[in-house]
């Protein structure tokens, strides 16, 4: 019996974010076996942009005021719907790849297995695959806490995991449990979202679940990174006001927005730490109890040894 044809597959990110970061970010799914990253830069990088110009298999578009005129008319204020713009743009290009997926820059895919061979085994009619996140704990450790995928227990370990802020948080993430999704080539007109993709009013069409891949979120970083941070996420990111809390109100439900700013509120830098320490901090003790809800999952991603065999020249600029 003859092996599937294997599958190419790249990715858009709109990005802004120091070049040793976009490197990283590049060059880690280069090594991954993607044929095509679309990177469209959302404020200008001289320091990653000529490095990312001259690899053959990375397209990267300058979003300046001429590239919004001539695309989108304007440029939105917000970057969820530049994202998303820039996201329905690479995917009406030139069809390089058999599957594209829209990422952030603090998002890495994992498999055990080439990714190129886990999509071509999906049958015809999976027309776009989920890859759900795992979110890093603080440090360089590679530990990271996996997703509960079974959601009638879900509410009843994550407080066990977090005793103090659990109950508020879905899943115990601070960032999304949405992931991300690989979607088909060819499909016709596409409105990428965030975290979905329709087609006219379709939301996700032969939408399957990627168990076997994670999508590593470096979300927190150390505690001084977050919170350099949190204030942007509190107003126009991942915090914002507007979002869903992590269950109904009439159960206790709270937004991030909400919960956070109570918390700083009442017990201002202080409260934020203790928040940040349960659910981030890579203690043994978080460690233990993730492992005992058999949820501890540990990924060395090697971004620093891979950004310089991909970008060995700007390595080379750095260390001079």
């Amino acid at each position: 019996m003859n092996e599937p044809a294997l599958a190419r597959w790249g990715l858009v990110s709109t990005i802004k974010a120091p070049a040793a970061d976009i490197l990283a970010f590049a060059a880690y799914h280069l090594e991954r076996g993607a044929h095509r990253l679309y990177l469209y830069l959302d404020e200008p990088n001289p320091d990653a942009q000529p490095h990312l110009k001259a690899h053959p298999k990375i397209r990267v578009t300058d979003c300046d005021a001429t590239y919004w005129k001539r695309h989108h008319n304007k440029r939105p204020d917000m970057h969820q719907p530049r994202q998303t713009l820039n996201a329905s743009h690479a995917y009406r290009r030139k069809a390089d790849v058999d599957w594209l997926i829209h990422m952030d820059v603090d998002e890495f895919l994992w498999s055990d297995r080439p990714l190129d061979a886990v999509l071509a085994e999906l049958a015809p009619d999976a027309l776009c695959a989920r890859v759900r996140p795992i979110e890093a704990l603080s440090g360089d450790g590679g530990a990271y806490k996996g997703f509960i995928r079974n959601a009638r227990q879900r509410d009843t370990i994550v407080r066990r995991i977090y005793p103090t802020f659990g109950q508020y948080v879905k899943a115990g993430f601070l960032s999304h449990v949405a992931g991300k999704l690989f979607v088909r080539t060819g499909l016709g007109p596409l409105t990428f979202k965030i975290h979905n993709i329709y087609r006219e009013d379709e939301e996700n069409p032969g939408q399957v679940e990627l168990d076997t891949v994670d999508l590593c979120h470096r979300h927190a970083g150390e505690w001084q990174d977050w919170l350099s941070h949190y204030r942007y996420r509190l107003q126009k990111g991942s915090y914002r006001p507007g979002l869903a809390p992590s269950k109904p109100r009439d159960k206790g439900g709270l937004s991030m927005h909400e919960l956070l700013s109570a918390i700083e509120a009442e017990d201002g830098e202080a409260g934020l730490r203790a928040f940040y320490d349960e659910l981030c901090a890579d203690s043994p003790q978080l460690r233990e109890r993730l492992d005992h809800e058999g949820l501890l999952r540990l990924r060395d991603l090697n971004l620093t040894h891979l950004r310089a065999k991909h970008f060995p020249e700007f390595t080379d600029i750095v260390a001079r």
